[in-house]
């Protein structure tokens, strides 16, 4: 049986056509079993062009759990928490074969490697290194970059707070550095997988 997406704005209308779009896929979204038919589905209905920026999922959560027994550089496990984000990237393109590149999408659908944008980009110098910015706060920077649209795939629909990223934010639904990496964006959506 094929999943259904329910989706909804969080800030602004639909975009028009045309509008780049970046997709942040939630790494919560890999303890699916049909994570990869998921991810078709949702890219055939998502304009192009669409930049896929991949959560880091079990990966980061492993580098979290380490982090709380033995604490470490907060710089040090932001990198690589950004590292694990580039492994994620690459199962997702052997699985459903979309090229992987350091520049977000000028046509078509791209996975970005965002541990090689972040360091070769200008554009993400706010970003602070720790664990408030995770892939939310990652993908609304490539979203203000591109001046595009940005849709977070995430395992759970967000709570009944409105489009109040600061509330969203508290209640941990996006990372403490997402109200301030998201703020001039136009378009905010969401979706999450609905079905089997």
């Amino acid at each position: 049986m094929s999943v259904s997406w329910h989706s909804g704005l969080l800030r602004g209308d639909p975009a028009p056509p045309g509008t780049p779009t970046v997709l942040k896929w939630g790494g919560s979204l890999f303890a699916r079993p049909s994570w990869p038919a998921d991810l078709r589905t949702l890219l055939a209905t998502t304009a192009s062009p669409t930049t896929l920026v991949v959560g880091g999922g079990p990966l980061v959560d492993g580098l979290r759990m380490i982090d709380r027994a033995h604490p470490g550089s907060p710089a040090a496990f932001h990198w690589l928490a950004i590292d694990a984000m580039g492994l994620t990237a690459r199962l997702v393109a052997a699985e459903i074969g979309l090229p992987v590149t350091a520049f977000p999408a000028a046509h078509d659908v791209v996975i970005l490697d965002v541990p090689a944008w972040l360091r070769g980009a200008s554009c993400h110098s706010d970003l602070p290194a720790g664990w408030e910015v995770t892939s939310d706060s990652i993908a609304a920077t490539v979203a203000r970059s591109r001046h595009a649209a940005l849709l977070l795939a995430k395992s759970m629909a967000p709570p009944s707070v409105g489009g109040d990223l600061d509330l969203l934010a508290a209640a941990d639904w996006v990372d403490r550095h997402f109200p301030v990496a998201a703020r001039t964006l136009t378009t905010i959506g969401w979706t999450v997988p609905v079905g089997a």
